[in-house]
């Protein structure tokens, strides 16, 4: 065998290795930082098996290409639904029922600009915000920058100091709010009404990031907040808005849709949303602010920018069901 043939093979056997270690990481749901971290960077590993599968055919080596593109076959079939809207999916959303816009904003400690933010309120028509790491001088400088005067109700859990307050603030009457237990950051639950006979139950969450804190504590917080999620009855919809320090990539993430939550990102074919880190000189790489939903329907998301933070933000457009034995209901955009 040459030698630009032998290190071709070389090539191609690590980036499937790669890539089959990612999927494994990504199937597997151990607590461990290794394999959260290996799981989240699965996708750039997967484009890497493709690398790997290009330079194999370049070299004619038909069994280490075979291998390749099983590797890339397997992750195309868990990643690429992502990217086509309504695949996982296919319940016909209502056309009859009202819209509301839903932002979701990690302030990193309260230093996203309170400014750029109210404006991004302003200017998406936002009707119901989440927060996370809502410090007491963040309510402060985003009173004086005017979010009350759009969003003047609100169910909020600030901090003195640190990452771990949380917030909601909503165009639409609060009530119902309450910090959900067995969490480190603060998580919150509250009932909005929307309209006459339309009540939404939303939750701003944030589960314990796997890193500064053990694995096994991140694994018992996501396992916390599905089984808080499946208790949820009644037929009102639900919106589950945050920063989960989880990407779609984990098993523990994907869990949280097992009782019939959906990804706004996989219902509208966005795909992988990148959301995190924001404030570095390369693009955020791992997407872990997300918005699911249950009994309404996301019909378009989008990143957004959020200066001062470390995360990106996302707008989600949603679309509530129409009240019962109303099928006439107006949009509300």
């Amino acid at each position: 065998m040459s030698v630009p043939r032998r290190l071709a093979a070389l090539v191609s056997i690590a980036a499937t290795v790669l890539g089959l270690t990612a999927l494994v990481a990504s199937a597997t749901d151990v607590a461990s930082n290794a394999v959260i971290a290996w799981a989240s960077l699965g996708p750039y590993l997967l484009l890497g098996t493709v690398a790997g599968a290009v330079v194999a055919a370049l070299a004619r080596r038909p069994v280490l290409l075979a291998s390749a593109l099983a590797v890339v076959a397997a992750g195309a079939w868990t990643l690429g639904p992502l990217y086509v809207p309504g695949v996982r999916d296919d319940r016909p959303a209502s056309t009859s029922g009202p819209t509301i816009h839903v932002m979701q904003a990690n302030l990193m400690v309260g230093q996203a600009d309170p400014d750029a933010l109210v404006r991004t309120v302003r200017e998406r028509r936002v009707d119901v915000l989440t927060v996370q790491e809502l410090t007491e001088d963040a309510v402060a400088a985003l009173r004086v920058a005017g979010l009350d005067d759009l969003l003047p109700h609100r169910f909020l859990a600030p901090t003195p100091t640190g990452g771990a307050g949380a917030g909601i603030y909503s165009r639409f009457p609060v009530s119902a709010g309450r910090t959900l237990d067995g969490f480190g950051p603060t998580n919150l639950a509250a009932t909005l009404d929307t309209g006459p006979g339309r009540p939404l139950i939303l939750y701003a969450v944030h589960p314990a990031p796997p890193y500064l804190t053990p694995a096994p504590a991140w694994a018992a917080e996501l396992e916390r907040l599905d089984e808080e999620l499946e208790s949820v009855t009644g037929p009102a919809p639900v919106v589950v808005s945050g920063d989960f320090n989880a990407t779609y990539s984990h098993t523990r993430f994907r869990d949280l849709l097992d009782s019939g939550y959906v990804h706004a990102a996989d219902r509208v074919g966005g795909g992988l949303v990148p959301t995190y880190p924001a404030d570095r000189r390369y693009p955020a790489v791992v997407g872990i602010d997300h918005i699911l939903t249950r009994g309404a329907t996301a019909i378009s998301l989008d990143r957004i920018e959020l200066p001062g933070s470390d995360h990106h933000g996302l707008v989600a457009v949603v679309r509530l069901p129409p009240p019962a034995g109303d099928e006439s209901s107006g949009d509300g955009e």
